[in-house]
């Protein structure tokens, strides 16, 4: 290997792990920092040019990702999100229809929608709900976490790992719903159930709940127009209209408003996301540019790959190790040389993001319900967690993968 090989693995090593841990000891660097840093270093030893550095960044992937967030952002902040989270648990008269309810409209607008981004609009709901009717809030916040990685399974658009390999794949949006959709109902039913073998105390108390949720200021003009943009994007995905431009003219017609300040969009936007995916973008072309021989891609092939299941499992170690999707950033040099490439990018957005349910750790959706829920008063533990995800991610990643071999 030669002295520019050592240092961009070295640079390789050093950005995922301090990507997997998410700061840097003694420094105030966070996972986008990390990634920018690792980008920029690949540039300064010549692993790559500062042209090569910019084609190595998917803009497809930036631009589907910061339209969707501002589409997330003008439902949060128009009332939407609140008004409809308040109609849906308002019909919940029993616990167990309750934790339905949490489950379902978590997964469903996950699968539409970024789930980080409704985990923070539902988290602050759910303990609000349990709270005025004095239930256990933990159950409810997570099938909240979850059924958001479950719900996000279903889409391209679902969650920011699939977003990467719908635009690496060249899936269409049609073709992966259906696919994967299957997968993400079963695991929102495996929820609901798990959940409640879980926690038994919780819902064999019989209980006549009648919860009121304060919908507080709703911009309804807004809400239509972004219900209206919604129903439109859908459409326009499972037509075949290449999402990033769906997603982008969307969010630029929703930013046209004399009702709301374009500073509470862009507050909501999470800027360092994108920065994080530039910087890995640049980091994996770095590397392979430097690393990636025929001898590597040929002892890759002897991990036997090809077979879904040691796919599947490989995707959700990995991707507990480092996260999702460095996880996907990491497989996508080996994944075009596969017997199926398209069943194999499949597998791998299936894996990468049931995988999350693992532990409190495994999604940046679950800490974001245990932030939430920690700032509410409401501490969401590693072991009350764990009890549920364990199985939950072992049942969902064998159906998963079985649906998958079967399929293809």
């Amino acid at each position: 290997m030669t002295l520019m090989g050592v240092a961009a693995l070295l640079i390789l090593v050093l950005t995922y792990a301090g990507v997997a841990v998410g700061r840097v000891p003694g420094l105030r660097l966070d996972r986008a920092g990390i990634a920018l840093l690792g980008g920029a270093a690949m540039i300064a030893i010549g692993a790559l040019s500062m042209e090569d550095a910019y084609r190595a960044i998917n803009f497809d992937t930036i631009t589907l990702l910061l339209g969707m967030m501002i589409v997330v952002a003008h439902l949060k902040v128009s009332g939407a999100f609140r008004g409809l989270g308040a109609v849906a648990i308002e019909h919940a008269h029993a616990p167990f229809m309750l934790l339905v309810m949490v489950t379902l409209l978590t997964g469903v607008l996950s699968a539409f929608l970024v789930n980080d981004a409704i985990c923070l609009v539902m988290a602050p709901i759910v303990v609000h709900v349990t709270r005025i009717i004095k239930r256990n809030p933990i159950p409810y916040l997570i099938a909240t976490a979850t059924a958001s990685n479950c719900g996000s399974v279903a889409t391209i658009t679902g969650n920011p790992q699939n977003m990467v390999i719908g635009a690496l794949s060249g899936i269409s949006y049609p073709a992966f719903s259906a696919a994967l959709a299957p997968v993400a109902l079963f695991g929102l039913v495996a929820v609901i159930v798990i959940v409640r073998i879980a926690y038994p105390a919780e819902f064999t108390r019989t209980a006549q709940i009648e919860p009121e949720i304060s919908r507080g200021r709703m911009h309804r003009g807004q809400v239509l127009k972004a219900v209206i943009v919604c129903v439109a994007l859908a459409v326009a995905f499972f037509a075949g209209v290449p999402v990033a431009k769906a997603a982008l003219i969307g969010g630029a017609i929703l930013l046209l408003t004399r009702s709301i300040k374009p500073q509470r969009i862009y507050r909501e936007i999470d800027g360092p996301l994108l920065f994080m995916f530039a910087g890995l973008f640049v980091v994996v072309a770095g590397a392979e540019k430097t690393l990636l021989t025929p001898d590597l891609i040929a002892s890759a092939k002897g991990l036997g790959l090809d077979d879904v299941w040691r796919l599947s499992g490989f995707t959700a170690v990995l991707s507990n190790i480092m996260s999702n999707v460095p996880a996907v950033l990491a497989l996508r040099p080996f994944i075009p040389g596969l017997e199926n490439p398209e069943r194999a990018w499949l597998v791998v957005a299936m894996s990468s993001t049931l995988a999350g349910n693992f532990t409190l750790l495994g999604s940046v959706a679950n800490l974001i319900v245990a932030e939430q829920a920690k700032t509410a008063g409401v501490p969401l533990s590693f072991t009350a967690f764990f009890k549920v995800g364990l199985p939950l991610t072992l049942i969902t990643l064998f159906a998963g993968t079985a649906w998958l071999a079967l399929g293809f």
